[in-house]
C-alpha cells in the first residue's frame, strides 16, 4: 500500500465512523453540533473568589472541517468571533480545511494550507475571524504514526510501534513536549491573548479530535482562572464521553477493512488519560516550580492578559 493509499483509507474509515456514530444523549456543555461531537461550552465551571465561567464566550471542539450547514448556522446563531485552529498543515490536508460561519472555504483553505501561523479577517464587521495557529511536534506526530502504523499490515510490526505501552510513551511524551517545546508554549499563548482581548470572545479553539491539544489550551485556561485540578481534569477526560462512538466505530472499521489485526492498539492514541495531562503538568512543577510562574516565564504571559480572561469570561454566581 502507497503512502497515499494509506492516507486515503485512513481518511474515509474515519468518515464513515463518524458518519455511523450513534446520537448517544449528549453530555452537558455539548453545541450539539453533528460535524464536530466534541464541540462544547466551558461555561458553568467555577473559578476562584466564587466566580463562574460565562456561558457561551470559551468554547473548545474537534475539527470544523465535518459541519454541516446546521452546525454553520448554530454556530453562527453563538455570535462567535473568532476560531482558531491548531491542526498541522499535514492535518489540514488529509481532513480538510475548517468550516466557519461567514467565511469564504477559499480563503480558509489559503490560511489552513500554512505551516505557519495565519489570520483570515472577516469581510463584514460582525463576521468571524480565523486563526490557523499550528502547533505541531515532529516527534510525536499521531498521524506520522498512525500512517505507519497502517502502511504495512503486518501485525507484528504493528504491534512493534504501538504494544506494550509505547502508544501511550507517544502521547505521554507529547504532553510533556507541549511544556518544554518554546514554539509549542508560545502559540497556546496566543489563544490566551485572543480571549483576554477586549473584543475576543467568543471565542472557539479546536484541533482533529479536540483533545490534546485542545484539552491542554483548556487546561492551561481553567487553572488561570482557578478552577480546581479535579474539575480540569473531569473536563479534559469528558472527551472519552463525547467522542466513544466514534472511536468505536473507527476500531471496528480498521479491523474490518483488513488495516489491524489489533486496532486496539490505537486506543491509547485515541483515548484521553489521566496520566498524560498530568505529565503536562508535571512538567509545568519541574521547569517553573508553580503554575504563576509557567504563566509568567513559560508562556510568556503578564497580569493584564490574567485580568482580561477575567473580565471577559468569569461572572458572579
Amino acid at each position: 500500500m502507497t503512502e497515499q493509499q494509506t492516507e486515503t483509507a485512513v481518511i474515509e474509515a474515519t468518515r464513515k465512523a463518524v458518519q455511523g456514530a450513534p446520537d448517544a444523549d449528549l453530555p452537558a456543555r455539548s453545541l450539539g453540533l453533528q460535524g464536530a461531537v466534541n464541540a462544547r461550552d466551558l461555561g458553568g465551571y467555577r473559578a476562584a473568589g466564587g466566580t463562574v465561567l460565562r456561558h457561551g464566550v470559551a468554547l473548545r471542539s474537534d475539527g470544523l472541517n465535518r459541519l454541516t450547514d446546521a452546525d454553520l448556522g448554530l454556530l453562527g446563531s453563538l455570535g462567535l468571533r473568532q476560531v482558531v485552529d491548531l491542526r498541522s498543515l499535514d492535518e489540514v490536508r488529509e481532513a480538510g480545511p475548517d468550516r466557519v460561519p461567514g467565511l469564504p472555504v477559499a480563503a480558509i483553505a489559503a490560511a489552513e494550507m500554512s505551516a505557519t501561523p495565519i489570520t483570515v479577517e472577516p469581510a463584514t464587521p460582525d463576521g468571524v475571524t480565523l486563526h490557523h495557529v499550528p502547533v505541531f511536534a515532529a516527534d510525536f506526530d499521531i498521524y506520522v504514526t498512525l500512517r505507519d502504523a497502517l502502511a504495512d499490515r503486518s501485525p507484528e510490526k504493528q504491534r512493534a510501534l504501538l504494544g506494550d505501552g509505547r502508544a501511550a510513551a507517544m502521547m505521554t511524551g507529547l504532553y510533556r513536549w507541549f511544556v518544554t517545546d518554546q514554539v509549542a508554549r508560545e502559540r497556546f499563548a496566543v489563544v490566551l491573548r485572543l480571549l483576554a482581548a477586549p473584543d475576543g470572545p467568543p471565542l472557539l479553539f479546536h484541533c482533529s479530535a479536540g483533545k490534546d491539544r485542545t484539552g491542554w489550551t483548556a487546561a492551561i485556561l481553567l487553572t488561570a482562572l482557578g478552577v480546581d485540578r479535579e474539575t480540569v481534569f473531569a473536563d479534559y477526560l469528558l472527551t472519552n464521553e463525547r467522542s466513544a462512538g466514534i472511536v468505536e466505530n473507527i476500531v471496528d472499521s480498521f479491523f474490518t477493512r483488513g488495516l489491524m489485526q489489533e486496532p486496539e492498539l490505537l486506543l491509547p492514541v485515541f483515548r484521553a488519560e489521566r496520566s498524560y495531562l498530568e505529565a503536562a503538568f508535571e512538567e509545568v512543577a519541574t521547569g517553573w516550580g508553580t503554575f504563576q510562574g509557567f504563566w509568567r516565564d513559560g508562556l510568556g504571559l503578564d497580569d493584564e492578559v490574567l485580568e482580561g480572561l477575567r473580565a471577559n469570561l468569569l461572572t458572579a454566581p
